[in-house]
């Protein structure tokens, strides 16, 4: 009986790894295998001849570059931090307060979930690009607003220039907000309503059930919106950290080599900020 069981299952794990075979073969062959040469490329110079590619051993010289000498790329990244740290935390909170709105049962709420995810399916990198140098990223006449005027005076300070950086990219921000308001709305759905019927009774207002009840069921939704947000955001094609690496790409004194060293010292950065905010989160959720 048990070995027939066992035989049973291993058939149908084969069959399962028949159907995953081709997904396993894409992975290795379009992801796995350019991720782990890129590494391999990081630690020598890479030329491109008419013979082929040519590379040689030069150890970390590569990685000493991007931190001592390459101060364009130290700025962006830093800049990277800054942005990243106020324009995450702003994407979800918006997304989380359209996603309670468009959760009530108003007119026409599903022609305003489409409204507000459209720009995830129309608005490429390419397209984004186009509409940034145009300026339509920006609220209109922002520039004339006498708050906008004070801080572009005193440009050069942080919080100045974050508050430029908002009001430049507030379009921008709820365009990436689109996924996570669906994420947000279907969580808010699977809240049971006799949570809030029970919290009424005993005399909650709305104030209050939205902090000790729509709020702590939202957490683990508002962790996955965070990294999604967070990774959606690091590989946008308007990452000026991106373009540097591009740039460096096919310069005949960095190259390939140099580039796939910034690349994974970018990607460390992102993997650090990820770990912050998921530590962060769950550290707030045990104090719930």
């Amino acid at each position: 009986m048990i070995r027939s069981i066992s035989k049973f299952f291993n058939k149908k794990g084969r069959v399962g790894y028949v159907f995953i075979l081709p997904w396993l073969i894409g992975f290795v062959v379009f992801t796995a295998y350019p991720i782990l040469y890129s590494l391999y490329l990081s630690f020598f110079s890479v030329k491109i001849t008419s013979e082929g590619i040519v590379t040689s051993f030069v150890k970390f010289e590569n990685f000493q570059r991007a931190f001592s000498v390459d101060v364009t790329f130290l700025k962006k990244l830093g800049d990277y931090f800054v942005q990243t740290v106020v324009s995450v935390p702003l994407i979800v909170i918006l997304a989380l307060i359209i996603a309670l709105l468009l959760n009530h049962p108003i007119r026409f709420r599903g022609f305003f979930r489409t409204i507000f995810f459209l720009p995830v399916i129309i608005s490429s990198g390419p397209v984004l690009v186009k509409l940034m140098d145009q300026g339509v990223t920006a609220i209109p006449s922002i520039q004339e607003n006498i708050f906008y005027k004070l801080a572009g005076d005193y440009s050069g300070l942080i919080v100045t220039d974050l508050f430029l950086f908002i009001m430049d990219n507030m379009v921008v921000l709820l365009w990436f907000s689109g996924v996570q308001i669906l994420i947000f709305i279907a969580a808010l759905q699977k809240v049971d309503k006799l949570i809030y019927e029970a919290a009424k009774i005993d005399g909650a207002s709305t104030w209050e059930m939205f902090w000790k009840v729509t709020l702590p069921s939202l957490l683990p939704m508002i962790l996955i919106n965070i990294i999604y947000t967070t990774v959606m955001y690091s590989v946008s094609t308007m990452n000026p950290i991106i373009e540097h690496i591009k740039s460096n790409m096919f310069r005949i004194e960095t190259g390939f080599g140099y580039a796939s060293a910034m690349s994974w010292i970018y990607f460390v950065a992102i993997a650090v900020l990820l770990l912050i905010m998921a530590g962060t989160i769950a550290a707030f959720q045990k104090r719930q």
